[in-house]
């Protein structure tokens, strides 16, 4: 597993390949075994491949063309009714107090991050994307009011792999028993 951490980068310029539907599946039940707090499983996943939606999710995301080059968007979206039944009308966005929010995009932050590693395994590309809002980016998606979109994951073969970013040394960010 060390590998693929060591190997995974943010891709933004993808290969004219498509994504084997297969490997999609292996990325979704990778995601499917996440834990997460009370087992709530919050998470949802879109799979997104038309142009044209590929278009208005990228425009959305301040305009960054290069999204347009991945195959395969995946739209990463966190259900807050995984811990709160009974209220009628809810509405999450950024500015939300619910203490729930957090948790759920905690835990759909994990399921993520299996995709992300599993398409390294696979020998896939991907990038998080999240410079975007929730009201302009749930409509194009016919995405509910009471579920929270953390991420677009661009996925796809990387046309071009980026060099390694600076990381900061363990003992700058490890710490014993205290602060």
């Amino acid at each position: 597993m060390m590998d693929q951490i060591n190997m995974r980068r943010s891709v933004r310029k993808y290969a004219d390949k498509p994504v084997e539907e297969e490997k999609l599946v292996e990325l979704f039940e990778s995601a499917r075994l996440a834990p997460s707090g009370r087992n709530t499983q919050p998470w949802h996943f879109i799979i997104v491949k038309s142009q044209m939606t590929k278009e208005k999710l990228a425009e959305l995301s301040h305009n960054q063309k290069w999204m347009l080059t991945a195959p395969v968007f995946i739209v990463c979206v966190a259900d807050l009714r995984s811990r709160i039944q009974g209220e009628a009308e809810l509405l999450i966005d950024e500015s939300s107090p619910h203490e729930e929010l957090k948790q759920i995009i905690r835990d759909t932050s994990i399921a993520i991050e299996h995709i992300v590693l599993e398409a390294e395994n696979l020998g896939l590309n991907t990038c998080w994307v999240a410079w975007f809002t929730q009201k302009d980016i749930r409509p194009i998606l016919n995405i509910p009011s009471d579920k929270y979109v953390v991420a677009i994951l661009t996925l796809g073969y990387g046309e071009e792999i980026p060099q390694a970013r600076p990381r900061k040394k363990l003992e700058e960010i490890v710490h014993y028993e205290n602060w």
